[in-house]
């Protein structure tokens, strides 16, 4: 079973590819069929085959050689990997579909943020619908009215930041810290700790290494991302960590 949720990740990760490069440009992400975004060929089936395309294509097109993108099956790989952490915590339920669904679109989401520093309003609205079952259907991780209480306080807090900030966090931000706080409640405070360290280390780290100049917005969408796939991973172990330290 874990083999078959690996490659179905990485399956729905080949997608993902097409959403992150389609929708900031407004395309249909179900048409045209894929082709090479340099000769615009139409890529037949066995150039589409997840990870193994990349290798023995050894990264470039088919038809007019030009490299292909490392993102592509990192995102396959990820997408993959994510899938079969997320069932070996909470096995094969509805839980587990849809927390592998808000996975994939914090994926999306990430990549790009990353590249055109825009939150699509559609994947954000895709995932309060995704995440609104579970919690009148199960009451997880949080109650339908703790949900909405979350929302809010995230939701509040970075919209406060951007108005002290003027401007330092974005619209697209705010809208996703709110869609977590929607899907954890009060647990969202975890989610914006761990997105704040991480934003902190990665952005030192960018600057230090002349990656990225003080003059360069660096997205935050990723971070928040990151954080939100930790917590559903990691909730409970962080936690118990955290009150060793203190107690």
């Amino acid at each position: 079973m874990q083999i078959l949720i690996l490659i179905t990740g990485i399956i729905i990760g080949s997608f993902l590819n097409v959403c992150i490069y389609r929708i900031p440009r407004n395309e249909s992400i179900s048409f045209p069929p894929s082709s090479c975004t340099n000769c615009e060929e139409r890529l037949k089936p066995w150039d589409l085959i997840p990870i193994i395309s990349f290798i023995f294509l050894k990264g470039r097109c088919r038809y007019c050689k030009t490299k292909i993108s490392i993102i592509y099956p990192i995102v396959e790989l990820l997408n993959g990997l994510i899938y079969l952490a997320i069932y070996k915590v909470f096995g094969l339920s509805i839980i587990s579909a849809i927390y592998m669904l808000l996975s994939s679109i914090l994926i999306v989401i990430s990549f790009i943020d990353y590249n055109y520093k825009i939150i699509p309003d559609r994947l954000v609205v895709l995932g309060f619908i995704i995440v609104t079952p579970i919690h009148i259907l199960y009451n997880f991780p949080t109650s339908f009215v703790h949900g909405i209480l979350g929302l809010f306080i995230s939701g509040g807090l970075f919209l406060s930041i951007a108005f002290i900030s003027k401007g330092g966090m974005g619209g697209g931000d705010i809208k996703l810290i709110s869609l977590l706080g929607y899907l954890f409640g009060l647990k969202i405070f975890m989610v914006i700790l761990i997105s704040f360290i991480l934003g902190a280390l990665i952005s030192i780290i960018l600057l230090s290494t002349k990656v990225k100049s003080r003059k360069d917005v660096i997205a935050f969408g990723p971070f928040i991302s990151i954080a939100g796939i930790i917590v559903i991973l990691f909730f409970d172990e962080i936690l118990n960590v955290y009150f060793k330290i203190i107690f």
